[in-house]
């Protein structure tokens, strides 16, 4: 199968300035950005229908030639997609493999068993991993979670583990300016491995989540989820600052992905696309197509190149609005700053 690049953002900062009226939010911290015209992305929209490919000049990176880490891209939403999408990252994950995803709130749009039930039971003995909440709801207890997961289906198709039913273990951060430490659940040890299966879609409080909410909200216990929520400061987690939340998002993260290593993937199936998450038990009806499944070995392009896509959207005006009515962007702004990824990525089109 012929990939194809269908988009570069060069310094995705400077094309997410460029694309709105949208944000006054997003600067350009790079020091390497090329400017580009709404010209400049038409034409590149048509080299990649022409069968063309658009070059990046990227950052410093060992991913490919031209520098950027890799984001791979099926349009097609379906089991068979998404094991391509996964394939196209030639992967060899061993040991105890987790996969990392929300159970979801009843009502909400998780990511359904007969989309992922493939993808994970390609893998050898997986376990399907996830921690309990902090707000309460039907998974603040561990036996009411694994209850959902149940009802959800994913007992059905691997184990489950509820990875801080016996409480939290400590990772060190670096180079944050909020956390020193982050709490994720004591089983998190456990594996060797994760695969990150992320719904993308808006968030009440984050603006929006992907991969990088799901290893750090995601693997944070609900000790953790606190600690995050209040910025490091241990007090209200539902009235602290605002952009200290958002960092401390990218600073939990980066504790998880430094502990792992490179043992870690990350998958966002872009579907059902409402404003509202996954922990929302009566989400907005989505008013936005549905717009693929992207895959990468860097958690900021990923989420990038799905915010980009949004963006881009003709109908996205409602997720828009929702990102930046948080301050959503910042996580993505602060997540390059310590280094847990680059904002300037290859997009790279698996269908032929």
């Amino acid at each position: 199968m012929r990939k194809k690049v269908v988009s570069i953002l060069i310094a995705t900062i400077t094309v997410m300035g460029m694309l709105a009226g949208c944000s006054g939010t997003t600067e350009d911290t790079s020091g390497e950005t090329s400017a580009q015209t709404e010209d400049d992305i038409e034409e590149n929209i048509q080299k990649e229908a022409d069968g063309s490919s658009v070059e990046s000049s990227g950052t410093d990176s060992t991913d490919n030639p031209a520098g950027s880490p890799v984001v791979y891209m099926t349009t097609d939403i379906s089991s068979d997609g998404l094991i391509a999408v996964y394939e196209a990252l030639q992967a060899s994950p061993e040991g105890n493999i987790a996969v990392k995803l929300s159970t979801g709130e009843p009502g909400s749009n998780y990511l359904r068993t007969d989309l992922i039930g493939d993808l994970v039971q390609s893998f050898d003995n997986p376990t399907i991993v996830e921690c309990n909440t902090a707000y309460g709801g039907s998974r603040a207890n561990t036996a009411m979670h694994y209850q959902v997961a149940e009802d959800h289906g994913y007992t059905e198709i691997a184990d489950v583990d509820i990875m801080d039913e016996d409480g939290s273990m400590t990772l060190p951060v670096t180079g944050g300016t909020n956390l020193e430490e982050n709490y994720v659940g004591s089983h998190f040890e456990n594996y060797d491995y994760y695969v990150v299966l992320s719904h993308f879609k808006g968030h009440a409080m984050a603006g929006y989540g992907g991969a990088i909410k799901n290893i750090s909200i995601g693997i944070a216990s609900a000790e953790g989820k606190a600690h995050i929520h209040s910025g490091g400061t241990g007090g209200s987690m539902w009235s602290g600052d605002q952009d200290a939340f958002l960092e401390s998002m990218a600073e939990a993260g980066k504790s998880v992905v430094d502990y792992l290593d490179g043992n870690i993937l990350y998958i966002n199936v872009m579907n059902r696309l409402s404003v509202d998450c996954d922990c929302d038990t009566n989400p907005a009806e989505p008013d936005m197509h549905d717009i693929g499944i992207l895959a990468s070995y860097d958690p900021v392009a990923l989420d990038q190149a799905c915010i980009d896509l949004v963006y881009s959207a003709e109908d996205g005006d409602s997720l828009v609005e929702r990102i930046e009515s948080r301050n959503g962007l910042h996580t993505l702004e602060h997540a390059e700053d310590i280094g847990l990824g680059s904002r300037t990525y290859e997009l790279v089109n698996i269908d032929s």
